[in-house]
């Protein structure tokens, strides 16, 4: 997750549970030449809970998630602690994974993403398991009209998506109001 304030200057907090990912992208970051204090915006790592958000509440212009909601054992409560911490008229932004509309297409992806994916993953990762998990994990995931209520649950306002690659992605936007 990703959180933006702004002000006399911005700041950006990168947020995860997972210390390895801070860590990958604080390296990152370093190698960009971006850590720290980089052209008038300030970027800072967080180890957090989604569901449990270190941050005091109305402290955020913009909360991002990005590929992640979908491990969070309970959304509804994760989206409301990404709502917990936006200020009134922040917006929060979420990119998943998410229903192919259309049903031929559909089953052509889902026969390359259960057959190939794990396949692919063996070959480049040397390990079968976490790519088995992507796919189910993707499958399970609440459809586009689902985390729309979710997010509306929660307690966000003028809530939409727009759905990219026909569905494989989608983008869900609400706001703090």
């Amino acid at each position: 997750r990703t959180f933006m304030t702004h002000g006399q200057s911005s700041k950006i907090v990168v947020c995860d549970i997972n210390e390895s990912m801070l860590a990958e992208g604080k390296r990152r970051a370093v190698e960009r030449g971006i850590e720290g204090y980089h052209d008038g915006i300030s970027l800072e790592f967080q180890q957090g809970d989604a569901m449990d958000l270190p941050f005091e509440s109305d402290k955020f212009d913009a909360v991002t998630i990005a590929f992640g909601l979908r491990n969070v054992t309970d959304t509804v409560k994760a989206l409301e602690e990404c709502h917990r911490v936006l200020r009134r008229g922040g917006r929060f932004m979420c990119l998943e994974f998410s229903q192919v509309q259309n049903a031929a297409l559909r089953q052509a992806y889902d026969a390359y993403s259960f057959n190939m994916i794990p396949i692919i993953g063996q070959i480049v990762a040397g390990d079968r398991q976490p790519y088995d998990y992507l796919v189910e994990s993707i499958r399970k995931f609440s459809d586009q009209p689902t985390l729309k209520l979710q997010m509306q649950k929660a307690g966000f306002e003028a809530v939409s998506y727009s759905n990219y690659l026909d569905g494989v992605v989608a983008l869900h936007s609400g706001f703090k109001i």
